[in-house]
């Protein structure tokens, strides 16, 4: 009987611990199941460019795995039960059950409206492809003069604010940022930022809370009301809810609590990666929610899930960071080198050069998902240990 991995979601952590998997495992031994609610790979960390306009090229998840002997199943996730190991699913082929041997975890986040009043109702998010296309038609019909606030000083807010100026420089951009605009950067990097901001034309309110969003303005805590015609808000991240309403051990974040193997430390035959894990790193510091810390994070996942599987060693590399990689447009951008635990030093990277630089890692991250089983490693193994399986349930057709 095959082993059982399902794969929840087809971002960038799923879709690469899939691939891997692959990669590691004799097609006769393990029957991996990819689940995603939509049929494309999403390049996440693309959307404030799809929001501005900018075509995006299709990657079809059947297209990408064709072959491999992933398959892909499309359908949303509507609950895990950890202890009878399955997985609640429903989707063109109508609701049903998936069992698992072995289940990751890959379901990420999407936006953090963090209970500010009118954020919901007024507020447009890029975290999320359906999300950024909502945003791309409301920025199409802005005229001339009219006014778009970002808030959010981190890097998605950063991105946003400075591709949307740039695109549209016949509109009002500004910024709303709770701490000194880019204050955990460099000096180097936080005057690169300004310079850029200031060609921009880009406005920055520096520490404020944006208390509440209307229809034509944020109000802060301190009663100032700035101008938005459009309010993107970009404050963070929060986890996917199904990991919380399960009997997994879960952080106050609702992020899975894993070993340094990504492994569940409530259930073993339950991985997380990405945003949905909650892994320590240099410093005993939880690693962020990024793809620096996601992509790693697959890797050290599908490398133990092998290991446990075949009876070989276990990986023991710790991720760490190596640069924090800001686009400011199509035609700048920042490469902050930071320390293992992700503290900025003096040496960055601005400019044109560092904007190459951030697209070549966009690039090469969507080729290493678009081309799941090619690169190293090739050779796959036979597994030596299998779980006991879980009970029959019923599977979409």
């Amino acid at each position: 009987m095959q082993h059982r991995i399902v794969v929840l979601g087809a971002g960038y952590t799923g879709a690469i611990t899939a691939g891997r998997l692959a990669k590691r495992l004799r097609r006769e031994d393990v029957a991996i199941t990819l689940v995603n609610a939509e049929p494309d790979f999403v390049e996440r960390v693309r959307m404030h460019q799809l929001a501005t306009g900018q075509h995006l090229r299709p990657r079809p998840l059947g297209e990408m795995f064709a072959g491999t002997g992933v398959d892909v199943r499309i359908a949303k996730v509507t609950g895990v039960d950890a202890d009878r190991r399955t997985v609640s699913v429903t989707g063109a082929d109508g609701d049903g059950e998936l069992a698992y041997d072995t289940l990751v975890y890959a379901l990420g986040s999407g936006w953090n409206p963090q209970g500010v009043p009118g954020t919901a109702e007024h507020a447009y998010e890029i975290a999320s492809r359906p999300g950024a296309l909502r945003l791309r038609e409301r920025l199409a019909r802005l005229r001339a003069g009219q006014t778009v606030v970002v808030v959010g000083g981190g890097l998605t807010g950063l991105e946003a604010a400075a591709e949307i100026a740039e695109a549209r420089p016949d509109l009002g951009v500004a910024i709303a940022a709770s701490d000194g605009l880019g204050d955990w950067l460099s000096p180097r990097g936080r005057e690169h930022l300004r310079k850029v901001f200031a060609r921009l034309g880009v406005t920055v309110h520096e520490h404020v809370t944006v208390a509440s969003v209307e229809a034509d303005r944020v109000v802060t805590a301190d009663g100032t009301a700035i101008p938005a015609d459009v309010t993107v808000w970009a404050t963070g991240f929060a986890v996917h809810p199904i990991a919380k309403a399960t009997t997994l051990e879960v952080g106050d974040t609702g992020q899975i609590v894993v070993d340094g193997t990504l492994r569940s430390v409530s259930h073993p035959d339950v991985y997380a990666v990405g945003d949905a894990a909650l892994a320590m790193g240099p410093g005993n510091k939880p690693l962020r929610m990024s793809c620096a810390s996601g992509t790693p994070s697959a890797w050290q996942a599908a490398d133990a899930i092998a290991a446990r599987l075949t009876g070989g060693k276990l990986p023991h590399v710790p991720i760490r960071y190596f640069n924090q990689c800001v686009s400011l447009g199509r035609r700048d951008g920042l490469i902050q080198v930071v320390t293992a635990d992700d503290r900025a030093v003096r040496a960055a990277l601005t400019g044109r050069f560092a904007a190459f630089y951030k697209e070549l890692v966009c690039k090469g991250a969507a080729w290493g998902v678009a081309n799941p089983t090619l690169g190293l490693p090739a050779r796959r193994r036979p597994i030596t240990h299998k779980q006991a399986a879980s009970p029959a349930v019923r599977e979409p057709a």
